[in-house]
């Protein structure tokens, strides 16, 4: 830990400091040979403005299927071997969104912090939950999840924000959680702000609307997303395209989310582990095909250019080293792969659990 809280505000202010210094003064290749863990056979992404550059495959913290138990040494070893297999693949970036998870990769990158850069949430204690809802109390609960994890500061801190139609959201819980970001950057304890959400109207309102704090978004882009090129608006079954765009008029998410300069980490792009054959078991019959899918996924979405990076959760060191060689191969989908990836979409949309159907219904067109 720091010997004192000056010293720790002195390393996050110059460290942020030049960071937007380095983007301002180096194209993003130079930039690109400066960030945490470069490799030459990994992309790096700008997060936004922030001066950060990011793999343009990142390591996403869920891990539905790592088959040991959470807790377990072998599901530490489990995760250390994963950031290591990042590390040597140039993945410099690990999204945690809840207890568990920041827990799990703090000790994890533990002896290796300069190596990757770290998002956090603690969803748990966060503007999901009413009781949460307050500057006061986010700054607690961050306080609190990084003395347990033995943080000294944090990349991104990106509060997790379900806001439904049905919560009573507030513009004075926006306010409250913009004061906590700028309050806890501030301190020294996180470098940038940003946020997290499922909903596609509070992350066009929020980057319109705090645009020097909300430095990244952490949102949806899966394999069956596209760039709504008509103006979508929200029906009780979801988004839907009623007219076409028009001059520079901001229908799409990718386009406003461009103009905000705000940097976009893209969750969910195996929808959960529903775009393959297995489900994301690492052990299945169907391991090659859903390897194949896997890449072909990630190859897509890296063709948005509004995403600095799309986060899957990767099980295993093979899963990894997959998950990177996407990078290397053609960017663009010819004819038998957009057909083999459409195929394998449909599949995906039908078999969403009840508990996913808001991906096709919401982020089906962005």
């Amino acid at each position: 830990m720091w010997n004192d809280q000056i010293s720790r505000r002195r390393f996050v202010r110059n460290s942020t400091l030049a960071a937007a210094g380095m983007a301002v003064g180096l194209n993003a290749a130079e930039a690109a040979k400066r960030t945490r863990s470069y490799s030459e056979s990994m992309e790096y992404r700008p997060l936004g403005a922030t001066g950060l550059m990011l793999s343009a495959i990142s390591l996403g913290g869920h891990w539905k299927k790592v088959p040991y138990q959470y807790g377990t040494e072998a599901f530490a070893k489990n995760r250390r071997d994963v950031v290591s297999a990042c590390i040597d693949c140039g993945i410099n970036y690990i999204d945690a969104c809840a207890e568990g998870e920041v827990l799990a990769y703090a000790e994890a990158l533990r002896g290796r912090r300069e190596k990757m850069y770290l998002g956090f949430s603690y969803y748990e204690h966060e503007m999901r939950f009413a009781e949460w809802q307050t500057a006061e109390k986010l700054l607690a609960a961050l306080d609190d999840l990084m003395a347990r994890a033995k943080l000294d500061y944090v990349d991104l801190w990106r509060p997790t924000c379900y806001w439904q139609p049905h919560t009573d959201h507030a513009v004075a819980h926006e306010e409250a959680m913009v004061e906590a970001l700028e309050k806890a950057k501030k301190a020294g304890k996180v470098r940038f702000g940003g946020m997290s959400t499922h909903k596609h109207d509070w992350a066009m309102r929020m980057v319109q609307t705090y645009p020097q704090t909300i430095q990244a978004i952490v949102l949806p882009y899966t394999a069956g997303s596209k760039k709504a090129h008509m103006r979508v608006e929200r029906s009780k079954g979801g988004w839907q395209a009623v007219a076409e765009q028009e001059g520079d008029s901001m229908y799409s998410l990718i386009d406003v989310v461009k103009k905000s300069r705000s940097g976009w980490v893209g969750i969910k792009p195996f929808a959960g582990g529903s775009l393959f054959k297995a489900h994301g078991a690492t052990d299945s019959r169907v391991k090659d095909e859903d390897d194949q899918r896997a890449r072909l996924t990630l190859r897509y979405v890296l063709c948005n250019d509004a995403l600095t990076c799309a986060i899957p959760g990767l099980a295993t060191t093979e899963q990894v080293y997959n998950a990177a060689k996407a990078v290397n191969e053609r960017r663009e989908l010819d004819v038998a792969e957009r057909r083999q990836l459409d195929e394998a979409v449909e599949e995906m949309w039908a078999k969403l659990p009840s508990k996913y159907k808001w991906l096709k219904n919401e982020w089906e067109y962005v």
